[in-house]
């Protein structure tokens, strides 16, 4: 049994207690046989001096002798009527060392008078005063060595540790049994679902039941049944994103060659003879070669990061109107949706610092959820923009007057597959969204979602701290 392992500990604090226990009871118990022992002698002493003084003292010297021989003592004196006698004698071997009155004696004082006698080898000469047994007097004096009473206290000492170390020893065993039942157990039960839930995380067999029955323990089991809940749901939803990367990046790779295609034949429409077209052409070109480079991104960068945003001072009112006249084309929908309107607060010369084509990405996502939100009704609605700064930041508002939020997707706010706001969603919109907003040091957040509608607010620093060492550093690169 190990001493770093927790019934190593317990055993040796079980001992120590014990130990400590053990002392308790043998200091009281050996001051309580030494005042036993003294009585005793009090009590021989008295009857000896009784039978002279019944005999009119008249007893021999040998007998007398006898006497204080059978009683253990030098001399005996007693005092009655307020006189003080000398009864019995015979010759003390040395000074008296120590004056003892056991009439009252405090408990304290007589475990160290114990104590004081246990730790003394010498034999010494002690005077006892005590009250003598059946009111046969007013107090009653002897003198006596203390090699025999230190002796017996030893002798009785010994027998009773040796007990209380039978008992404790015992007592120390059981308490070890019942702390392997009812607590190392069970722990060691946690520790083999913890190591069988590691070699496997994405089973969801691995999975700890609880069952415990003491109430610390279940709450135990309780909090990491639902730990290891959330890393399984975690890791499965890592494992569908890599999954999707893998896809994604043979996607774009294909999916760039189509669009440069495209982006050829879109160049050429703006020689086209038609205005309308030629009106058209450029923005049909800018989107395909925002499509284009978000190709070439995913394929650079892999499918887990955005790349550091490429920095630049642009207006914002020229593309907020970029994305609301794209979201206006697509709302303008054949099946009978009633059209959507969008209006715009923004000062006409707000010049921000920020990656365009990212930003861009940004506000189409939230633009585009508050269209489809709104489609969804196949009711009237307003989509409104507003930005402004101070000295800190600049701030872009994104409102609708769409239904709102529904409960589980404001639970899981900007978490992929988990935020979907509508049937067949993802929720990834929201989550790009967010992921560019940090990106820039900034920060999206979901100002209120009711029946009245949606409203989201974009912060971005105009201090970029750290940021702007990464930033040029990517943009060196690019």
């Amino acid at each position: 049994m190990p001493l770093n392992s927790l019934s190593g500990r317990f055993a040796v604090i079980t001992g120590i207690f014990v130990l400590l226990a053990e002392l308790l009871i043998l200091l009281p118990s050996i001051a309580n046989y030494r005042l036993d022992f003294l009585e005793s002698r009090l009590e021989r002493a008295q009857i000896a001096s009784l039978a002279l003084l019944a005999t009119d003292e008249s007893l021999a010297a040998d007998l007398e002798s006898e006497l204080l021989e059978n009683a253990g003592v030098f001399n005996v004196v007693l005092r009655r009527n307020d006189v003080r006698q000398l009864v019995l004698s015979s010759p003390i071997p040395g000074p008296i060392a120590a004056t003892y009155d056991l009439r009252d004696q405090p408990f304290w004082t007589s475990i160290r008078d114990g104590m004081a006698q246990l730790a003394d080898p010498q034999n010494r000469v002690i005077r006892v005063i005590g009250a003598p047994v059946n009111q046969a007097g007013q107090l009653i004096e002897i003198t006596t060595d203390t090699e025999r009473l230190r002796t017996e206290m030893i002798d009785y000492g010994l027998r009773l540790l040796l007990i209380s170390a039978a008992f404790s020893v015992l007592t120390a065993l059981l308490l070890n049994l019942a702390a392997q039942r009812l607590l190392l157990v069970p722990i060691r039960r946690v520790i083999s679902h913890m190591t069988a839930y590691a070699n496997a995380p994405e089973d969801a067999r691995s999975i700890i039941t609880p069952n415990a029955r003491l109430t610390e323990l279940n709450e135990a089991e309780t909090a990491l049944a639902a730990m290891q809940r959330t890393v399984t749901s975690a890791l499965k939803q890592k494992d569908r994103l890599a999954q999707l990367g893998q896809a994604v990046a043979r996607i774009s790779h294909d999916l760039r060659n189509i669009l440069t295609t495209a982006q050829i034949f879109a160049d050429r429409l703006e020689t086209s003879a038609d205005p309308a077209v030629r009106r058209a052409a450029p923005k049909l070109v800018n989107s395909i070669s925002r499509a284009v480079n978000l190709c070439e991104t995913t394929l650079a960068f892999g499918k887990a990061e955005e790349p550091a945003p490429a920095l630049s001072r642009f207006n914002l009112s020229a593309l907020v109107t970029e994305v609301t006249e794209g979201e206006a084309l697509a709302s303008d929908r054949p099946d009978g949706a009633e059209p959507i309107e969008f209006l715009t607060d923004i000062p006409p010369s707000l010049m921000i610092r920020a990656d365009r084509d990212q930003l861009f990405r940004v506000l189409s996502n939230l633009v585009r959820n508050a269209r489809q939100a709104i489609e969804a009704t196949r009711r009237p609605g307003t989509i409104e923009i507003g930005a402004g700064e101070d000295e800190q930041e600049w701030w872009i508002r994104i409102g609708d007057t769409g239904p709102g939020l529904p409960q589980k997707a404001r639970d899981f706010l900007f978490q992929p597959f988990s935020g979907g706001s509508r049937k067949g969603g993802t929720g990834l919109g929201l989550a790009i969204a967010a992921d560019l907003v940090r990106n820039h040091g900034g920060r999206l957040e979901l100002l209120r979602s009711d029946e009245e509608g949606t409203q989201f607010i974009l912060h971005l620093p105009r201090e970029l701290a750290g940021l702007a060492a990464q930033v040029e550093a990517a943009a060196g690169q690019r």
